[in-house]
């Protein structure tokens, strides 16, 4: 398959579900979209936020809203309905309503216990970043983007004033515990407090030297505490226009600050990947949490003071013990992007391939991760079972294949040779044989058993983007990104046939079970070819998108298709060409269009389709092939697999940029730093030798990795899209940016 990364510029968060009426279900089916069975993978966190009475802990984020029971740990719904982001998430003071804002614009209120969705208050016309409850409930405060504060009647959704003043976007807001003032942090730098009844605003705190990220009243409503960008906290007096202290230690910006409910300690979550516990009394440093490996974005104790929990960018919820900073649970599961999906032989393992080049197996009934298996140094965008089961192949942008045993995780061959990333792997019908296509342009074929290249096909119409096999193996298609598709014989490596009607590249070959028929997926549609004579049969239109993967349903009457810039599966009859049903549930958006969905799957028994995402899951989808003449099947119901996790390596800036750039990171230990910059097909650009480099954080200008744009020849690079690695010993981490001249 093609990979659309190579379109992505930026990032959204974009769909609308139903919400769950039963929280007795199992939490991977939770606010499913219709047809489907089940989600794994909780997504991108923002704030995190504990019910008064302690049972329910609720996670905001890039999927919805998910709440979890505190005692169990298990997940217990997924409010959905924001069409972007959710910064922010908020209880009542009785516990019996949540609210959410997001940067839709919106705020939605739920019925917390049964997931109802109340009402939605929808004046905002920018981002909603935070949202409180006064003590009593009768109202609801947002911050907004606009640099507002909004104040709402939370029994009718009533808008009933709008407080002005700040010159910067409201990132936080708090109540006093009386609920006679409101505390505003915002991104110009001050605090703004304002009476609750009348909206006057009363006094403004300054002297945070950057964007306030989150303000606090103690208990007993007598301190506020701010946290900032300038990487401090500060205490203030709240009747007086005092600053009490500055609490310095933490090496990046403060994104979260929280009392203990019995006012004696603050816990602050930052940038730095770390919760530092403080002495409000004195401002003493207390200790240091540090099991989180990227932005800490929301710390909060439980009402009994006993639990810390935070949520990282990392993607998982940490819980620690208060008292001693013990860790003692994790939420967790990868989101990043997958590319490719595929079913064992016997329908019971599903392999996905990620971006974070790891290789996930997983159990298709009990839906949990068997093993991990780790190698690849970057994207794997393939993985293939073998007709027996037995062993897993990969093909990665390291440019490498390699053969896994699919039972215990063993690596047993790496095969090397192509000189450009690895866009597919197949295995051919008695699994002796793997085909291999890669941006390189060629074809190679490699002894599954002994790990060596048994033929090199090689192409002259651009990078191979999708290799299969006939189903008797005699014939090996490709679709490259030179607009064709070429049919080759295994047995001589003659060049059968090119068909050449696709514009742009083809994404994405699949020959019918039958072997007659050819299905090819590119940049406006799906077209299927004679085998024997190339003459195209029809044309399928309806994605809006970049068509990725194209694949037949065992008895070879169902065509699933999924494409890049199109958030949908969609099931089409192979013989008539018409559109049966679209699956839609993936939500991760991209610029231009909406979740990217990459790979598609059938389970040999016709049961199950497997569709894999950007966001970073797989979603299971039940099937039952046609047993009578006219009769359409339907995608039932679907389980969910996984997400990825995200590294220290921070996004450059600018970006998109011309003519440099600076590359920000953060190190947990002392190490030798290298960045690896990488054109389009793999190709190393630039290596940059940072060297010797201690535990920190690298941010800005004068410590950040600088690159000026030119390749290893000191000339000025093209316009395009362009990856950099940074390698420090056994981790490496791997992002995008963009060059526009």
């Amino acid at each position: 398959m093609m990979k659309a990364m190579f379109f992505i510029v930026t990032l959204l968060i974009v769909f609308d579900q139903c919400i769950p009426h039963n929280f007795a279900q199992d939490s991977s089916e939770l606010s499913l979209p219709d047809g489907a069975k089940a989600r794994l993978g909780k997504g991108r966190i923002s704030e995190i936020q504990y019910s008064p009475d302690g049972t329910r802990l609720a996670v905001a984020g890039s999927i919805g809203v998910w709440l979890y029971d505190t005692a169990t740990h298990e997940e217990v719904a997924l409010l959905t309905g924001h069409t972007s982001l959710v910064w922010s998430v908020a209880f009542s003071a009785d516990g019996g309503t949540i609210a959410s804002g997001s940067v839709d614009g919106s705020i939605r209120l739920w019925e917390a216990d049964t997931g109802e969705h109340l009402r939605t208050l929808t004046r905002n016309k920018s981002g909603v970043y935070c949202v409180a409850f006064s003590p009593d409930g009768g109202t609801i405060a947002s911050g907004n983007g606009n640099a507002t504060v909004r104040l709402w009647d939370a029994d009718t959704g009533e808008h009933l004033r709008t407080l002005t003043g700040h010159t910067g976007a409201v990132r936080s807001v708090a109540f006093s515990p009386d609920g006679g003032k409101i505390a505003s942090g915002s991104w110009d730098h001050t605090i703004r407090l304002w009476e609750s009844d009348t909206g006057v605003h009363l006094r403004t705190l300054t002297g945070h030297a950057d964007w306030v990220y989150s303000v606090t009243f103690s208990p007993d409503g007598a301190t506020i505490a701010s946290g900032s960008r300038d990487d401090t906290i500060r205490l203030w007096g709240a009747d007086k226009r005092i600053h009490l202290r500055t609490l310095k230690g933490h090496t990046d910006d403060v994104r979260s600050v929280a009392f203990r409910p019995d006012g004696r300690t603050i816990a602050s979550g930052s940038f730095d990947n770390t919760i530092r516990l403080w002495d409000s009394n004195t401002g003493k440093h207390l200790r240091t949490l540090t099991e989180h490996t990227d932005w800490v974005y929301s710390v909060a104790f439980s009402p009994d003071g006993g639990t810390i929990a935070s949520g990282s960018f990392d993607n998982t919820i940490r819980l620690w013990e208060a008292n001693t900073g013990e860790h003692f649970q994790t939420y967790a599961e990868h989101t990043d992007g997958i590319y490719g999906v595929a079913f064992s032989p016997d329908g019971g393992t599903i392999a996905s391939g990620g971006h974070d080049g790891t290789i996930r197996l997983w159990d298709a009934d009990t839906r949990n991760l068997q093993r991990t298996l780790t190698g690849h140094r970057l994207v794997v965008y393939s993985v293939a079972f073998s007709p027996d089961g037995s062993t897993v192949a990969s093909g990665s942008w390291d440019k490498s294949v390699r053969l896994w045993n699919a039972a215990t995780g063993e690596l047993l061959h790496t095969l090397t040779g192509h000189t450009g990333a690895v866009f597919s792997v197949a295995f051919g019908p008695n699994g002796g044989t793997i085909a291999s296509g890669s941006w390189d342009k060629s074809i190679r074929l490699w002894d599954a058993n002994k790990g060596r290249l048994r033929r090199t096909f090689d192409g002259d119409s651009g990078p191979v983007n999708s290799v299969a096999f006939s189903p008797d193996g005699r014939t090996i298609a490709s679709g490259n990104s030179g607009f064709s598709i070429s049919l080759w014989n295994t047995d001589t490596g003659k060049l059968l046939r090119t068909i050449r009607e696709h514009m742009p590249g083809v994404n994405s070959v699949a020959f019918s079970p039958d072997g007659n028929t050819i299905a090819s997926g590119n940049s406006d549609a799906i077209r299927l070819w004679d085998t024997d004579t190339g003459e195209r049969l029809r044309k399928l239109s309806g994605h809006t998108g970049p068509v990725e993967s194209v694949t037949y349903s065992p008895d070879g009457r169902t065509l699933a298709s999924s494409a890049s810039w199109d958030d949908t599966i969609r099931l089409w009859d192979a013989n008539t060409g018409e559109l049966i049903q679209t699956l839609a549930g993936h939500t991760l958006a991209i610029r231009g269009g909406t979740s990217g969905v990459y790979g598609v799957a059938f389970s040999r028994d016709c049961g199950t389709l497997a569709s894999g995402s950007r966001d970073g899951t797989v979603l299971l989808w039940e099937f039952a092939c046609s047993t009578e003449l006219g009769v359409k099947p339907l995608a039932q119901r679907v389980t969910t697999l996984g997400n990825i996790k995200r590294t220290a390596l921070l996004q450059n800036y600018p970006n998109p940029f011309n003519p440099e750039t600076w590359i920000p990171y953060q190190l947990a230990s002392d190490a030798t730093v290298t960045l690896d910059i990488y054109g389009q097909s793999g190709h190393i650009v630039q290596t940059l030798d940072i060297g010797r480099k201690k535990s920190g954080v690298y941010r800005d200008k004068a410590s950040a990795a600088y690159w000026d744009g030119r390749n290893q020849n000191g000339e000025p690079v093209t316009s395009g899209t362009y990856y950099y690695q940074l390698r420090t010993g056994d981790y490496t981490a791997l992002r995008r940016m963009v060059v526009v001249k």
